[in-house]
This record gives structure tokens, C-alpha cells and sequence, in this order.
């Protein structure tokens, strides 16, 4: 059971165009910067928008054929839908919330509500039943949220950033939580973040979309080790540079040149991760066969280190501890050398 998309449809200034399939038992994130398109296929998938072109299928069942063809109304797709903002009903309690789906299908209130304390059960909340939605935490609400979306009986998840209203302190605890209860439901999964830990936490494949359109779908390993664009370099945190590669030299678009470990030949993206950069006051000697001048141009805080992002013949951005900003003198409009070996440079085919 698998659920098929291959669409297109304009919203506004967007034009999206999408081919994809997401298997059963499986979790799909969808990255891709604000615009991209993210949420407006969420919303198509549901049946909240018609597409123009194309089909919408769900397990041989098609959802939206396009403007001629069939059309099941979102209400008939059976279709868990988490919400960013988690949209529980403030007038009902958090039984009744979770049991609402039931009861929209026709399950008597006593039965429904038992289900409904059951999911509550699974997800840890059984003793927040009586409990009204803004009594409820971030954590809780998105617990609570997720429980109704699963006690409809879904045949697929959409989950808008499920993660985005919960506290900074509590998100490592319940993206961990989160990734044990999507692996309870064995239809496709689809997860919407912008957050690339949320992705490589929660899928089993990712999906970048940029400008409307699916760039690059692999498993969390394939998208870090091999990124296809600048959005997705950023995002994994390493720098890619475009270029064209003959005799083990990559020249850029600007001219600049690369010394590789790499015989092919021809258009290629070459990985730089910024700790292989090491940097120096002088020109270094010895063994790198990249050296060049750059000028810093931001020092960023990250988890354990700084980021350093260089203007110069290849615009790089490298990893430092606390201690060798210090020892080495960066600040903003500092000058340095840069060295980076050959082998430190991951190339693949454009």
C-alpha cells in the first residue's frame, strides 16, 4: 500500500510539480526552504486543494484526478492530518478531542470515547483525559493532536511541522517520542519540518523541495554525503561547490580552482566539510594542496563550535573551537589562510 503522487498545480505564484511514491511502513520528510511548496502539497494530498494536472493516489485508489477525473473529498480519504499548530477543539476536553474523529464516523459516543482513552493511553496521556486543550503543554497538545489523528483509522499521516510549538528544552524528548509512535502506524508517512534533525531523526527518506520542485530523495545518509544544491549544503551543514573537473582540478564558476582526488571528468559538486578547512595567520607549508587567502565575514555559535563563514577565491564556511577564535585572532574583516587537502574534498557527477 503505497501512496502515488504525480501532479502539478499552480497556488499563486507557485507552480508545483510533483512525482513521488512513499511506501507503506515508511517516513517520508519533506525539507525545503519557506515558498518551496511544502505545505501546499500537504494540503493537496488531503484533498484541501484540487490539483491541475496529474493524479493523487492512495493504495490503487485515486484521491484527485485532476480537473476531469475523480475526486474523493477530504473528509472520505481517511487521512491523519497533524496540524502545525496542533487545531484542538478548545470547547472540548481532551477525550472528547481525540474521540472526535470516531464519533465524525459514526462510532457510538461510549465506544468511541474507549478508543479514544486507549490512544490516550499509548501516547501517555490517559491522565490528562478530562483536561481542557489550554491546560495542556506544547508536549501535551501535540501528543493529544497525534493520538486523534491515529484513532481515525488513517491509511496515511501528514504531519505539518509537528515539532514547531514545542519548547526548545523538551525537543529532543518528543522528536524521540514522536519517531516510536509514527513506527506504530503502518501506512505512509509524511512529515513537513524545516528543521534538519527533525528529517534525519524522524525519516526513513527525505524529499527536498525547492521552488516547487522535488530536487533531491534518498535516506538521511545519501542527502548528507551528497547534496545537490546550496539549500540542502546548508542544511546538513557542509559546503558544496559547483564546478567543472579535468585532470583532478575543479574550476568554478568564477574561475577559481580546486586540486581533487578525483579522475573524472566534466560538471561535478564537490562536499567540503567545514572541519577538514584548517586555517592558519600565515601561509602555511607542508602538504595541502589548496591555500588561498580569504576574509572573515560572520562568526556564527553553533552546538559545540563556532562557524566562520569566509569571503575569498572559494567561499567557504569553517568549524572552530571557542579557543582557536581566540589563539587565531577572527573577528569580523580578519584575513586568513585556508588550507584544505585533496582527499578532504568528497566529488560526485553533476
Amino acid at each position: 500500500m503505497s501512496l502515488s503522487l504525480a501532479f502539478e498545480l499552480d497556488r499563486g505564484a507557485l507552480h508545483l510539480a510533483v512525482a513521488l511514491d512513499v511506501r507503506s511502513n515508511q517516513t517520508l520528510a519533506l525539507v525545503g526552504p519557506n515558498g518551496a511548496g511544502k505545505s501546499t502539497m500537504l494540503h493537496a494530498i488531503a484533498g484541501l486543494l484540487r490539483i491541475d494536472i496529474g493524479s493523487i493516489a492512495m493504495a490503487g485508489t485515486t484521491w484527485d484526478g485532476g480537473p476531469t477525473g475523480p475526486f474523493v473529498p477530504p473528509e472520505s480519504r481517511r487521512i491523519g492530518f497533524l496540524f502545525q499548530d496542533h487545531l484542538l477543539f478548545a470547547h472540548l476536553d481532551v477525550l472528547d478531542n481525540v474521540a472526535f474523529s470516531l464519533r465524525a464516523q459514526g462510532e457510538p459516543r461510549a465506544q468511541a470515547r474507549k478508543e479514544a482513552m486507549q490512544w490516550l493511553s499509548r501516547v501517555a496521556l490517559a491522565d490528562r483525559a478530562a483536561s481542557w486543550p489550554k491546560e495542556l503543554s506544547g508536549g501535551q497538545a501535540q501528543r493529544v493532536a497525534l493520538a486523534r489523528a491515529l484513532a481515525s483509522r488513517p491509511q496515511a499521516l501528514l504531519l505539518d511541522e509537528p515539532l514547531a510549538a514545542v519548547d526548545a528544552s523538551l525537543r529532543h524528548e518528543l522528536r524521540r517520542e514522536l519517531k516510536q509512535h509514527l513506527a506504530t502506524f503502518a501506512g505512509p508517512r509524511v512529515v513537513v519540518t524545516h528543521d534538519a534533525i527533525d528529517a534525519f531523526v524522524l525519516a526513513d527518506r527525505i524529499a527536498v523541495i525547492e521552488q516547487g520542485r522535488i530536487i533531491q530523495v534518498g535516506t538521511p545518509t545519501e542527502i548528507c554525503s551528497a547534496p545537490r544544491s546550496r539549500y540542502v549544503a546548508d542544511l546538513v551543514g557542509v559546503n558544496l561547490v559547483r564546478g567543472t573537473c579535468r585532470d583532478g582540478v575543479i574550476t568554478t564558476e568564477n574561475g577559481s580552482t580546486l586540486k581533487v582526488a578525483f579522475a573524472g571528468t566534466g560538471p561535478v559538486l564537490a562536499t567540503i566539510h567545514p572541519r577538514a578547512i584548517a586555517l592558519f595567520p600565515e601561509r602555511p607549508s607542508g602538504s595541502p594542496r589548496n591555500v588561498w587567502q580569504a576574509t572573515v565575514v560572520a562568526v556564527e555559535p553553533a552546538l559545540d563550535c563556532l562557524r566562520v563563514r569566509f569571503e575569498g577565491p572559494v567561499p567557504l564556511v569553517a568549524e572552530i573551537t571557542l579557543g582557536a577564535r581566540h589563539d587565531l585572532g577572527i573577528e569580523v574583516g580578519a584575513q586568513l589562510w585556508l588550507a584544505l587537502k585533496a582527499t578532504e574534498i568528497a566529488v560526485s557527477e553533476a
